[in-house]
Order: structure tokens, then C-alpha cells, then sequence
């Protein structure tokens, strides 16, 4: 759900709102979207510089002061808080780990499968990911709802933490001899699509 306009934007920043991504117009600039740009920075929200007719193809109204907001429609979680927690149940953590997953539909259907095999975590990158909308949640069946996505500013960070915290890395390639059903799961991993 796209929200428009400098102050909505920072107001639902500030209220909570999980921003899925900002879109700033191209060339646009003033102090108050200085102001916008700044609170975007502290949140760590993903945004990405667009034409004018990417916005107004977003929102009917081209009053949108040359920013759009989308709202998420899941709310983003923490995985370090994850990972530990399985680990309290007594379960091997399961995460998948998606690269570069651009087709939304993709996503849903990753997510579809994820929750039938019990995985514990999806983690997306912040840039370079197809978004979660109602797309996504519909390939998905629901299921986005039911899985904990987290959000990686970095990856290869993100990764490094996951084998410090005991996971095996298993990265996929359609070149592989082995299918991922010859990996032996009784131990931590995080598949890498």
C-alpha cells in the first residue's frame, strides 16, 4: 500500500509503520526531503531513486511531492533473535538465505515450500529483492505470514553471523551434482538461493 508525501512518509516512519521501500524522484530536492532522507538513513529503510512516471504509476494522484512510500504487509524480524531461540526449543535451525530473488512470485513460492520443509527464517536483502506485496502473498498461499523474513542490510555479514552461530552455509546452483534433498540437515544450515 503506497503512502505518499514527505510528512505522511516520516510519520508512519516514526509511528512504526514497516516501510517495504521508498521511492525518491529522480533530481528532486529540497530541505524538507533532506529532513525525510535523514530519518530514511536512521531507519536503515531501503530506498531507490526513480523517473517521476515510475511515481505516478504508483499512486493515481500525482500529488506525491516526489516521494512514495510502500507499506509491508508482514513485519520484518530480528534473526539473531531467531536463531537463538531455536536453539532454546531444542531444534536445529533451518534458514534460507535468498540472493538476488527478484520475481515476486518467485518469492511466494520459495516461501510456500520453506514453511512445508520447516524452515525457521527467510532472510532477504534490503536492495536488490523483489518486494513483499500482495503478489507475494498470494503465490504464496499465506504462508509468507507463517515464517519469521528478516531483512540483511548485508549479506555476506549476515552469513558470516549464521556460521558463527554454528550454521553450515549450503549454496545452490542448478551446475551441482547433488540435489539439495543429498544434504544431510540434521545439523544448523542456511541454504543460500
Amino acid at each position: 500500500r503506497p503512502v505518499c508525501g514527505i510528512h505522511p512518509i516520516i510519520e508512519a516512519i516514526r509511528a512504526g509503520k514497516e516501510i517495504e521501500k521508498i521511492f525518491f524522484q529522480k533530481n528532486a530536492g529540497n530541505k524538507v526531503m533532506a529532513e525525510l532522507n535523514s530519518v530514511v538513513r536512521e531507519f536503515n529503510i531501503p530506498f531507490q531513486f526513480v523517473p517521476v512516471e515510475k511515481l505516478n504509476h504508483l499512486v493515481k494522484s500525482k500529488n506525491h511531492q516526489g516521494v512514495v512510500a510502500m507499506l509491508s504487509p508482514i513485519a520484518y524480524q530480528n534473526l539473531e533473535n531467531i536463531i537463538p531461540s531455536v536453539f532454546e526449543k531444542g531444534e536445529i535451525p533451518l534458514v534460507i538465505i535468498l540472493d538476488r530473488i527478484t520475481e515476486v512470485r518467485n518469492l511466494g513460492a520459495i516461501s510456500r515450500s520453506a514453511e512445508c520443509a520447516g524452515v525457521h527464517a527467510l532472510v532477504v536483502p534490503s536492495r536488490g529483492s523483489g518486494q513483499i506485496n500482495s503478489d507475494a502473498i498470494k503465490s504464496s498461499a499465506g504462508a509468507i505470514f507463517n515464517i519469521p523474513v528478516c531483512r540483511s542490510e548485508n549479506l555476506k555479514l549476515t552469513i558470516d553471523n549464521l556460521k558463527k552461530s554454528g550454521l553450515i552455509l549450503i549454496a545452490c546452483t542448478e551446475k551441482a551434482e547433488n540435489t539439495i534433498y543429498q544434504n544431510d540437515f540434521s545439523l544448523p544450515s542456511a541454504i543460500l538461493l
